[in-house]
């Protein structure tokens, strides 16, 4: 992976500052340690941060093709590159390098706007068409890459990330509430959207045309799935058989690098199913991090992980993780997420990346994605139990919503369900949403009005949805929202990236997707077993007792390391009533009953776990604030003066 910037013009054909397009791409440094480029003509601009995986000599961008008259700026990987590009030089087709960069010019010349449609792997691409003057920006399906664009004075700005277009000292960075109040109802940002005013996330799947002034977005890929009763007909056996086959090409396609690849191991089926296949397919070992939280008690997963990797007899690396370093860590993981983050672990994943790369790593294998394709959360099996006859659970959670947090706006602002459909994941949302009865201020509600944030709920809201079986219309809630929003981005790609570390998602893998997309939903959920068809691929490879391991969420402590006397000095700034006042988001009042609750409320209680997710939110989002708005809220530097990891690497 490497990071993006640039710029077009959408009124004339201007140039555009050099020193600027130097700033946004210096932003970025971390996600590209080895080169940077550029490359600019009248209307258009653009530069490339490397970090170098493949043809590490040559690999330099922006590259274009045999006439150059086609410009091409890439972060990710094609891993059907070797392939591709073998079929292209057979079509009269010239390359300079050995790199996948270069292979995007070639597409665009025969497919035109059509080049993402047939790509395979996770990228963010720009590209320049001079004759035409006319400019692309596509993202891969999944989400994997991220990328951002605004528009300010006449131009059309894009970033991998928020801070490059902020360095272009042509963005002010302004709080969109109804962002944070997206981020409240669903505790990630998966949709256009951001925290940000004025600045939008394009969606995976998705590309932009700019031309002549007139910009379109199109959706060139949607997760689809059959109607219900229509799905692959397939014996237990033939699915295993092609799912094994899938995962092994994805997993083969994912080692193909010229720099040293690990892979992330937690001890679940997920992350231990991909390093059998790693080791299965490389016909070798390879080494393995994990992560051991102190005082974490049940969620400490280094026993599991120590079993799986001794059975694939492949060395383990251990990063042992306390509440301090946490707490020490958030900051420059606020800075790295680029928004809230209510999730603590995503801060010991941050540390996980900065120790591969100190090992000598540049790109790591991980899980992500299984349990959005195969129905892993226990939400879904919840759901399956509430359609059955006599279950009583609905009801009374639905009863007990207006009463966990206390707040008396429930009624006033009703939570919709996804495109009109009541998705397995939709009491959860319902359920952790409740916070913000407690916390958010008079003048945050008064900005919200009557926004819902299911409004901006990212997929296509058309009928077909409500042809799928209610399991795939889950499915794909959590292929829309979770996956994207929390899992590829604050929990992956800006973790990873952080230090320079390229992550690689085997399950993520085209044709996976579409395999499982077509077989029926009881291969995926069976009697109350999650991920059945996984399960029985992982049990030809695995012992009984990891094939048939029950999913664990990795969480480490929430509010618990930033609260009471070892709390960090500037935790305690942000949630003063005075900070609190003056970013206008909370109530002084909200902040300090949540408080009161998550220190002395019932460790197993509903409303404490509410309130402390709802308090972890509000102090991210303080602390967001302090970092890209207004840094005069704690004894902190802003978002410029935290050095990421990558910033002690020499290029190599």
């Amino acid at each position: 992976m490497c990071g993006i910037v640039g710029a077009v013009s959408i009124e004339g054909t201007r140039s555009f500052p050099e020193s600027t397009l130097i700033d946004m791409a210096e932003a970025i440094w971390h996600r590209g340690p080895d080169d940077q480029h550029h490359f600019s003509e009248p209307g258009v601009a653009m530069a490339a941060r490397r970090l170098s995986i493949i043809d590490l000599a040559n690999g330099r961008q922006p590259i274009s093709n045999e006439d150059g008259q086609i410009h091409v700026a890439f972060n990710g990987e094609l891993f059907d590159y070797p392939i591709l590009r073998e079929q292209f030089l057979q079509r009269g087709h010239k390359f300079k390098t050995h790199c996948d960069t270069e292979l995007w010019a070639h597409m665009y010349e025969e497919e035109g706007e059509d080049v993402f449609l047939n790509a395979k792997g996770q990228f963010a691409a720009c590209i320049w068409d001079s004759r035409q003057r006319k400019l692309l920006l596509g993202r891969d399906r999944a989400g994997i890459a991220p990328l951002y664009y605004t528009i300010s004075n006449g131009w059309l700005l894009w970033a991998s990330e928020i801070r490059g277009l902020l360095a272009s000292g042509m963005v002010t960075p302004q709080p969109d509430r109804l962002g944070l109040d997206y981020f409240f109802n669903f505790f990630c940002m998966p949709t256009r959207r951001t925290c940000f005013q004025n600045i939008q996330m394009l969606p995976p799947g998705h590309q932009l045309v700019v031309k002549d002034g007139h910009i379109r977005e199109r959706c060139y890929w949607d997760l689809d799935f059959p109607d219900a009763g229509d799905e692959q007909q397939l014996s237990a056996q033939a699915a295993e058989a092609q799912l094994t086959e899938l995962l092994e090409k994805s997993v083969e396609r994912r080692l193909f690098s010229d720099v040293p690849v690990c892979c992330y191991l937690s001890g679940g089926l997920d992350s231990t199913t991909v390093l059998g296949l790693v080791s299965r397919v490389r016909k070798s070992p390879i080494q393995a991090f994990t992560i051991s939280v102190a005082q974490s008690g049940p969620v400490d997963e280094r026993l599991e992980a120590e079993e799986s990797a001794q059975t694939l007899n492949c060395p383990l690396n251990v990063l042992e993780i306390g509440p301090q370093d946490i707490a020490n860590a958030y900051p420059e993981l606020i800075v790295a997420a680029e928004g809230p983050m209510f999730d603590t672990s995503a801060a010991c994943l941050m540390r996980l990346a900065a120790r591969v790369r100190q090992e000598g790593f540049r790109v790591a294998l991980t899980g992500e994605g299984a349990d959005e394709l195969l129905a892993g959360y226990i939400w879904f099996r919840l759901n399956q139990k509430m359609k059955t006859p006599g279950q009583p659970v609905a009801r009374l959670f639905r009863r007990m919503l207006p009463l966990l947090a206390g707040g008396s706006r429930a009624h006033q602002h009703p939570m919709q369900a996804f495109h009109g459909l009541r998705i397995a994941q939709q009491m959860s949302y319902e359920l952790l949403g409740q916070a913000r009865e407690v916390l958010f201020s008079r003048e945050m509600w008064q900005s919200i009005g009557d926004y819902t944030p299911y409004e901006d709920v990212p997929g296509n809201c058309s009928d077909r949805i409500r042809k799928w079986s209610s399991l795939n219309q889950s499915l794909y809630a959590g292929f829309k929202i979770m996956l994207p929003g929390l899992l590829l981005a604050g929990k992956g790609d800006r973790i990873t990236m952080n230090s320079s570390i390229e992550g690689r998602f085997p399950f993520l893998d085209e044709d996976v997707v579409q395999f499982c997309s077509q077989i029926p939903p009881n291969m995926k959920l069976r009697n109350n077993t999650n991920k059945w068809l996984l399960r029985q691929v992982a049990a030809h490879t695995l012992p009984k007792q990891i094939a048939g391991r029950p999913k664990t969420m990795f969480r480490a402590h929430l509010m618990q390391n930033f609260l009471g006397e070892n709390s960090p000095p500037w935790a305690r700034q942000l949630l003063s009533p005075e900070s609190i006042r003056r970013t206008g988001y909370f109530s002084p009042q909200g902040i300090e009953q949540a408080i009161q609750v998550v220190q002395k409320g019932r460790a197993r209680s509903l409303r404490r776990y509410v309130l402390d997710t709802g308090l972890m939110s509000a102090l991210s989002t303080q602390l967001w604030h302090h970092l890209y708005i207004e840094p005069q809220l704690a004894d902190l530097p802003d978002w410029r003066g935290i050095r990421t990891p990558a910033r002690g690497i020499v290029a190599t």
